[in-house]
């Protein structure tokens, strides 16, 4: 594959992320690296600066420190945007390809329906929900397209800027838009963990007709054991795997900026496909770690990262073309401007 995207530093890039140990920070980190070598190279080259890739690399686990916190109301924040639990709206009689683009007409719409049927939802027991999040669901389709809505921003105001703002702004713009980069990719990336996207997060729940493992380890073995016992994550090995950034696609053809939501969901629902084929390959123990047959279960895990990649590297590349003008910005700038120019004879 020809490579868009040249840099001079391209060993120090992978190189913290060569040595990840785990599908938890570290993998995170290596998901944003990874979607950055996607990058073309005529996106704006502020980006590629070595401070702003380690700041991108490090941002990918922004949203697990927020989750460290005991401030519930930052928790009750967070918490839903790392998962959706697909399986969940059937209950609801909610059909996942028809949800309401925002995020609140869609917690509106599951407290109506659980307040006309009590009985199908009872409330959480008592010391359960500290937070209020047990039953939302999960929120991350959402997050990833209100994300992908800040970048856009980022890029506009950042154009109105670079046209008639100080270079301290110009600075303050670009900053903003490497956070934004760099924390929506967790989002992206705990999408493509099977685990993040089904009501079997921590074992199976449920019917059990194919006896899949019940035991809440399998999170945290897949989150982050399993690589650890397997000698961690290659990505400098994974990178030539990788294709060009593209526009976000919907139905074969690109996606257009209003179908930002129905993308990620699309993308949710295609990782919620994955989960039986984890649960199975558990089952036959390829996520065992041990031996040749223990350690085949990482060309699954690995897959799911290039998803997460080139999905998240296609989301930075469309934000970046779809950005609209600011106009409101613009026209206080041009204002401001003129104000300061000197007054003629």
């Amino acid at each position: 594959m020809k490579r868009l995207l040249v840099l001079a530093g391209a060993g120090m890039l992978l190189a913290g992320a060569g040595a990840a140990r785990a599908w938890d920070y570290e993998a995170h980190r290596a998901i944003n690296l990874l979607a950055l070598a996607t990058l073309p190279t005529n996106y704006p080259a502020f980006v590629r600066a070595p401070e702003a890739v380690e700041r991108i690399g490090f941002l990918a686990g922004e949203m697990d420190r927020w989750r460290n916190t005991p401030d519930l109301p930052l928790k009750h924040y967070s918490f839903p945007d790392h998962y959706m639990d697909v399986e969940e709206l059937a209950d609801y009689g909610l059909d996942p390809r028809l949800l309401p683009v925002f995020r609140y007409d869609f917690i509106a719409r599951l407290a109506l329906i659980r307040q006309a049927q009590p009985a199908k939802f009872p409330a959480p027991a008592p010391g359960t929900d500290a937070d209020h999040t047990r039953q939302l669901v999960g929120l991350l389709p959402w997050a990833i397209a209100e994300s992908v809505g800040k970048l856009k921003s980022g890029f506009s105001y950042l154009k109105a800027y670079e046209a008639d703002g100080t270079a301290e702004e110009i600075a303050n713009a670009r900053a903003n838009i490497v956070y934004v980069m760099g924390v929506m990719g967790h989002l992206v990336g705990d999408a493509a963990q099977p685990l993040h996207v089904t009501r079997h997060h921590h074992g199976w729940v449920g019917e059990n007709p194919n006896h899949y493992t019940t035991s809440r380890r399998i999170h945290s073995w897949i989150d982050g054991g399993y690589f650890s016992q397997t000698g961690g994550v290659n990505a400098a090995a994974l990178e030539s795997r990788l294709r060009p950034a593209r526009p976000v696609r919907m139905d074969d053809r690109p996606a257009r900026p209003e179908e930002t939501f129905q993308v990620a969901m699309l993308y949710v629902l295609a990782q919620n496909q994955q989960v039986e084929s984890l649960y199975q390959l558990e089952k036959e123990g390829q996520f065992s770690g041990e031996g040749e047959d223990g350690r085949a279960g990482r060309a699954f895990l690995e897959k799911q990262l290039l998803v997460a990649a080139q999905m998240l590297g296609d989301f930075w590349y469309s934000a970046w073309q779809e950005a609209p003008p600011d106009t409101f910005l613009k026209g206080y700038l041009a204002k401001r401007k003129r104000a300061a120019a000197p007054e003629g004879p």
